[in-house]
């Protein structure tokens, strides 16, 4: 029996309707929840930082800190975003202490004029973030 190509949905749905289920965008960067979140992510300005719970809930997806990271760790080399002020819940950085991305993102932030004290950055310096 030959394949003809098609997916499942495609096979048993009447001719010329579609499926419910919603389409996969082609990569990361055409996801509009990704886009969302880098938005705000470029919005943080220089000397504060946020976390990834409001990051996310700034982009219109409250409950989804983790998909702030997944947006952080995919996005392409090419845009410039200051991935280094967005932190953990209560302002502490999210990787280990002995790695170099935790030295790299302190280093960051202390060029910023952001006090960093045992992986943590003091409450003062993280901003409120205006939904997008």
């Amino acid at each position: 029996m030959a394949r003809s190509g098609k997916t499942l949905s495609e096979l048993f749905l009447p001719s010329g309707a579609k499926s419910s289920r919603p389409q996969r965008p082609r990569s990361v960067a055409d996801s509009p929840a990704i886009q969302a979140i880098w938005d705000v992510i470029c919005t943080i300005p220089r000397g504060q930082v946020s976390t990834y719970g409001a990051v996310a809930r700034a982009a219109g997806l409250p409950g989804r800190a983790r998909l702030t990271g997944y947006a952080l760790r995919m996005a392409p080399k090419g845009i410039d975003l200051p991935w280094h002020r967005v932190v953990g819940a209560g302002g502490r950085i999210a990787f280990p202490k002995s790695s170099l991305q935790h030295r790299e993102q302190a280093k960051r932030l202390r060029a910023e004029g952001i006090e960093v004290k045992e992986g943590h950055v003091n409450r003062t310096y993280i901003a409120d973030l205006d939904p997008i």
